[in-house]
């Protein structure tokens, strides 16, 4: 049986060198830059590539505009191991140029977390969760209760 995955989450960005200095800086992973025109950001689990988002929409259709514009409803999450963590991820964004949206929190589920929009205005959440842990390679995982 095949198990339903993400495997690969494509970012339409307006500089690709920008977009690839942010993410390293922010991530502390070196990109895959070794194809011409795209970044390869692997991480466990669902790896992030980075695209020219012109490019991006001439691959979906030749008739779909490359336009941005306020929040489209969908955000992205760096799930990290505690409080510290969030704070830490927060103030690295930032640093690299992201724009802090909502400052790291006690939420209304019982986490810790924060926002941030990258330099094309994704918006990214960093989050602990009491219910969260990870695996050896650092994958997701719903805690096991006792």
């Amino acid at each position: 049986m095949k198990i339903p995955r993400i495997s690969l989450l494509t970012l339409g960005v307006s500089d690709l060198d920008r977009a690839t200095t942010f993410y390293e800086a922010v991530l502390g992973t070196h990109p895959n830059t070794s194809y011409e025109g795209v970044v390869f950001i692997e991480l466990p689990g669902t790896w992030i590539s980075l695209y020219p988002l012109e490019k991006l929409a001439e691959d979906i259709s030749a008739g779909v505009p490359a336009i941005r514009g306020g929040f489209n409803g969908v955000t992205l999450a760096h799930n990290v191991r505690n409080k510290d963590d969030v704070v830490n991820v927060i103030r690295r964004a930032e640093s690299a140029g992201a724009r802090v949206v909502k400052e790291p929190q006690e939420t209304s589920w019982g986490g810790f977390s924060g926002y941030f929009t990258d330099p094309d205005g994704y918006y990214w959440e960093v989050a602990w969760g009491p219910m969260f842990d990870f695996t050896e390679n650092g994958e997701l995982r719903f805690r096991e209760h006792a």
